[in-house]
């Protein structure tokens, strides 16, 4: 919308979020997340000290309340969450319990008087949770099939669950995901896409199981722009290939597969955990209900939302994303608490689209520009922190991801077409490995976006650009980042060094500067008052 390049400098010189103006230093450990409610009047903090803090966000930003969790046994707060009218809140957090515990929970806190409405189970943790509508969250639970392979069920939760009553379901159980080699869903967030020109996320179930066992991704690991993105090819023990003859089943595949083994057929012998992939992925084939491609409505007001969260089918480290559309009768909690009847060749829910990333995911963040484009009122792009994977690297055990890059890419992806727009962004850096690696939250706003890192830093690039505008200085790392949804000339950064950080634009400054009464004048006044 610029009209002139002087205009463009003085947007990328004067309105930049980059000038500190205030230190909030109410927490006594790590803060690890940040959040502002949709009208910017207020944001919520939670850290490693079990708190969540609700702030006002005034002219100078005040603790408005805070809520200690560690009566509820968590460890600690994680993410937060306002609901679509800023009347309830999601807090996310973990249990205290042994180092490899992966249990959480999700509790939800009335924003009228702040009292804790429900509390929900979350496992695994890290699935943190999001609501789907104003009254109803989704909630993560693993059950474990064999040592890597497991089941992510996702279910929708009612936020008044100790006041509903006890004929009305407060749960139903929304998606049922089989999980190879020691993956797991994780980091769930939802997309309103219901004014898609056409709803083309969908790809042909048939197509999906050609392309591989669990869904077709698309490969992000090359470096050249031009290269068209390339159906993955996941490494195959090598055993011997089943014929693929005409009317033969997975269920009989399967069986022909044992027999093998007997018979001594299958070369060279297997390991326990190479076995254990295959005979999952042979039995998902015949136990995963497709897609439902007649549903999809080029209706504009037809209610289409789509759940977005990381994934995998190599190993533990995510690296997928994941797309699976929610239907308008999924919407709500009432009928079934299992959902609508399934039959047995339906177990799992099949994956409507899957990107893969080619290295660890640290992080996610949808655009608003239904907030600020009226013509485009959806998220239209998906922005993906990732650590990179050695290119044309090989798995050969799920426990043992490839080494991960220092440099955190930012790559964005246009959630209509599926495709990577833009080259990736760079300049911050992580430290940690694998196996310690963790989440760093960015936000998007209509021309900035910003992201926390591992080398003391929040970084701010420019949307339209693609450059690096901005580093904000803390003393440790930096975990999450805010912008005001309202004015993206405020942003927030909070670390591991225990502080909240406001940063204002060089012109909001001079403008708050401008507002407030010079001392001389108030001196001036009094000595006149003092006189009459």
């Amino acid at each position: 919308a610029a009209v002139s390049w002087y205009d463009e400098f003085q947007r990328l010189y004067d309105t930049i979020p980059c000038v500190e103006v205030q230190a909030l230093k109410e927490h006594n450990d790590q803060v690890l997340h940040l959040s502002f409610s949709h009208s910017g009047c207020l944001f919520a903090s939670c850290s490693k000290d079990c708190t969540v803090k609700i702030w006002s966000n005034e002219l100078d930003i005040s603790l408005q309340h805070s809520s200690n969790m560690r009566p509820y046994n968590w460890s600690y707060t994680q993410f937060s969450q306002f609901n679509s009218d800023d009347s309830l809140l999601l807090v996310s957090g973990v249990f205290v319990g042994p180092h490899n515990s992966s249990s959480g929970e999700i509790a939800v806190i009335s924003m009228e008087n702040f009292t804790l409405l429900s509390r929900v189970r979350n496992k695994p943790y890290d699935v943190f949770g999001c609501w789907l509508n104003e009254t109803n969250l989704i909630s993560g639970n693993l059950h474990r099939i064999g040592r890597i392979t497991s089941c992510s069920v996702l279910w929708l939760n009612n936020a008044f669950q100790g006041i509903e009553s006890e004929n009305v379901n407060v749960v139903k159980r929304l998606f049922k995901i089989q999980n190879l080699n020691a993956s797991t869903i994780r980091t769930v967030m939802v997309a309103d896409c219901s004014r898609y020109d056409s709803p083309d996320l969908l790809l042909d179930y048939e197509e999906q199981l050609a392309a591989s066992s669990t869904c077709p991704v698309f490969d992000l690991g090359s470096d050249s722009e031009e290269e068209e993105a390339k159906p993955k090819q996941t490494p195959e023990p090598a055993v011997q290939e089943m014929p693929d003859e005409g009317g033969v089943t997975a269920e009989d595949g399967l069986q022909q597969f044992f027999d093998d083994i007997m018979e001594g057929r299958v070369r060279p012998a297997m390991t326990d955990t190479e076995l254990e992939t295959k005979v999952a992925e042979l039995f998902v084939r015949n136990r995963t209900k497709p897609p439902e491609l007649n549903l999809l409505s080029t209706d504009s007001n037809s209610k289409t939302k789509y759940l977005i969260f990381t994934t995998g089918c190599l190993t533990y480290s995510p690296h997928q994303i994941g797309i699976k559309r929610i239907l308008p009768h999924q919407m709500t909690t009432a009928g079934p608490v299992l959902g609508e009847e399934r039959r047995s060749d339906e177990f799992f829910d099949s994956l409507d689209h899957v990107i893969d990333i080619h290295g660890h995911i640290i992080g996610m963040g949808l655009s608003p520009d239904h907030r600020v484009t009226p013509l485009l009122p959806f998220p239209r792009y998906l922005y993906v922190n990732s650590r990179a994977w050695p290119r044309d690297c090989v798995i050969s055990d799920p426990m043992q991801p490839p080494p991960i890059a220092e440099e955190i890419d930012l790559h964005v992806f246009d959630l209509k077409t599926m495709k990577e727009v833009k080259r990736a962004l760079r300049a911050h850096r992580a430290y940690t490995p694998n196996e310690e690696c963790f989440f760093i939250f960015l936000d998007v706003s209509r021309d900035f976006v910003a992201s926390g890192a591992e080398d003391r830093h929040g970084y701010i690039w420019d949307r339209h650009y693609n450059i690096c505008l901005a580093k904000l200085q803390h003393d440790n790392v930096v975990n999450s980042v805010a912008f005001s949804p309202v004015e993206q000339e405020l942003l927030l950064t909070a670390s591991d060094d225990t502080t909240i950080k406001v940063w204002r634009s060089p012109r909001a400054v001079r403008i708050q500067q401008a507002r407030k009464p010079r001392p001389r004048k108030l001196l001036f006044s009094w000595l006149m008052n003092q006189k009459s």
